[in-house]
């Protein structure tokens, strides 16, 4: 599973960026604009949603848990800062999709406790698209947690976050993770749609 986190940089926008990683095969797009305005962030998010529709991709909200019925989004992800899972899960009901963001095998029985679909674990490294970093995991740490995970029964799929780069990938899923996401790493490829065509590939075969 290879999850895109949008990001702005000097060559792409959300949408052109969106629109590049889908083109290379990726079908889980998370619209992340955290200090957006809420109409700058709807128009984006519509644009973003047509997008994931017209390629049956999985579109995700980073927190706006208001804005998930509007956009007819799948779901949000919730940092550990953001509303509480057990609250986006009374206000969004049983159908919709939520992640939690864990830096701790606790953050993870806590998510899971609390109704979440999915975990985005991590850092794995330092990265500049997220302020206020927890303790850096390494391959080290997902190897620790994921262990954790399978001797506590906890069976969410859990993705890999936070700086990872091609050559990280196949290191990484061989830890027990579910997935990946990315945001830099495939927007400042020269060819963002084949970089998103190479790590698929990457993790297809780490998982065959």
């Amino acid at each position: 599973m290879l999850q895109f986190i949008t990001h702005h940089t000097d060559r792409y926008d959300e949408i052109t960026g969106t629109r590049a990683v889908l083109e290379g095969g990726c079908r889980w797009i998370q619209l992340r604009m955290k200090e957006a305005p809420a109409e700058t962030f709807l128009r984006t998010g519509r644009e973003v949603g047509r997008l994931c529709r017209q390629y049956g991709a999985t579109f995700i909200l980073d927190d706006r848990v208001e804005f998930v019925a509007e956009l007819g989004a799948d779901g949000v992800h919730l940092g550990k800062n953001d509303l509480p899972v057990a609250e986006a899960r009374r206000r969004l009901g049983p159908a919709a999709l939520l992640g939690a963001t864990a830096n701790t095998f606790a953050d993870i029985e806590r998510a899971a406790a609390a109704g979440a679909d999915y975990i985005g674990l991590g850092p794995f490294r330092f990265t500049r698209t997220k302020s206020n970093l927890s303790p850096l995991l390494g391959i080290g740490g997902y190897r620790t947690i994921m262990a954790q995970c399978r001797t506590a029964g906890i069976a969410l799929p859990v993705v890999a976050i936070g700086g990872i780069t091609a050559p990280d990938v196949a290191g990484i899923l061989a830890t027990g993770t579910s997935g990946i996401a990315l945001s830099g790493a495939l927007l400042s490829a020269e060819d963002p749609a084949e970089e998103t065509r190479k790590i698929i590939e990457i993790i297809t075969h780490s998982k065959s």
